[in-house]
């Protein structure tokens, strides 16, 4: 697993369209309001080059790239905490995910309906942002109340957590949102908790199929927010996405670069997603098998091996590591061995990313 996130936004903002694009999910497209009822989970390989070069080297049996999860659930509307549209009632799908998606409408279309006079895309994002505090303020006041008796009897670690909560909840009805809350305690009680707020965000500004100066100013908008979110903006065009995946590997960059973009949406939402959750890649090569797994950056090599298996951490006894780039020039690992290009490492190693790792242990 790479990592996974949940998609929010308006009605209609387009988030089922990219959901589809990037899992090809088969989640239900309409120009109404709530068609999507229920939620879609979609599972897709995580672009990776690096990946695709080793295979080429080793030619291995068996491939296996990270993956992206991901949530789509229907659009929240304002007053959905109150039972609006179809209210909030599928957050809990997505509160367990490592990051939000948040899509924003930024294209024109009379034959897709809008909840307002004309696009904003400043008051979507604030309508969302709002739903999903007063989502937040329903968790901590469940949480205060359980804590809060613990508290009263004399429990020491309760009367701190219920400090953290105490704090977050004025924020929230402040209207700051939790990631924008400065010293707020200990990270294991937030963690716990699975506020909206507090998760990453990566803002996706979904832009007409041809992006006119007005769609420019809403893509602006976007970036406004985003900025001072300090989140990641990834522009996309719903339609072009869709169109692309109907094309062949070579003509996808012919036909990218004819709109102006480099990547396709999901290598973009990757790229970001990863430098959002400062997570790595490194890769194992066993038994015929080539295989890219996911880290955060400065993770140990004995919990990396955890990552592949349990026992493996627990008896980790060294690493033999190689880089992308090294093992490239070599060409293989028998070739890289010879050249000396080939590191050991002990249990103080903190993983890199592009690392080719082979994990020495005992069961």
């Amino acid at each position: 697993m790479g990592f996974n996130c949940g998609i929010v936004g308006l009605p209609n903002a387009g988030k089922s369209t990219i959901f589809n694009v990037l899992t090809s999910g088969g989640a239900e497209i309409a120009s109404y309001p709530f068609s999507t009822i229920k939620p879609h989970q979609g599972i897709t390989p995580v672009p990776d080059t690096r990946l695709k070069k080793i295979g080429q080297l080793i030619q291995p049996n068996k491939i296996i790239p990270a993956t992206l999860e991901i949530w789509d659930i229907a659009g929240l509307v304002e007053g959905a905490h109150k039972g609006e549209g179809l209210g909030n009632q599928f957050l809990s799908h997505i509160r367990n995910v490592d990051a939000l998606i948040h899509v924003v409408r930024c294209f024109e279309d009379k034959n897709v309906a809008y909840g307002g006079e004309y696009i904003d895309p400043h008051r979507d994002i604030e309508i969302v942002n709002t739903e999903l505090m007063l989502a937040d303020l329903g968790i901590l006041s469940r949480r205060i109340t359980k804590i809060n008796k613990l508290a009263r009897a004399g429990d020491k670690q309760a009367r701190e957590e219920l400090g953290v909560l105490r704090k977050i909840e004025t924020g929230l009805n402040e209207g700051v949102l939790a990631r924008r809350i400065d010293g707020i305690g200990p990270e294991g009680i937030l963690k716990d908790l699975q506020l909206f707020t507090f998760k990453p965000v990566l803002f996706v500004a979904n832009l007409s199929e041809n992006e006119s100066n007005r769609s420019s100013e809403y893509r602006k908008a976007v970036a406004q927010m985003a900025s001072k979110e300090n989140a990641p903006l990834v522009p996309i065009c719903g339609k072009i996405e869709a169109e692309l995946q109907e094309l062949g590997v070579d003509e996808r960059q012919e036909f990218l670069r004819e709109y102006g973009f480099e990547r396709s949406g999901l290598e973009e939402i990757v790229i970001h997603g990863y430098g959002l959750l400062n997570l790595i890649t490194f890769y194992t090569t066993v038994s015929k098998e080539l295989r890219a797994w996911t880290v955060v950056k400065g993770t140990k090599a004995p919990n990396a091996a955890g990552k592949i298996h349990s026992d493996m951490e627990k008896g980790f006894i060294k690493a033999e590591v190689i880089s992308y780039e090294n093992f490239v020039s070599a060409g293989s690992l028998p070739d890289a061995r010879e050249r000396g290009m080939i590191a050991l490492e002990g249990k103080d190693y903190e993983v890199m990313d592009g690392d080719i790792i082979t994990f020495k242990f005992n069961t």
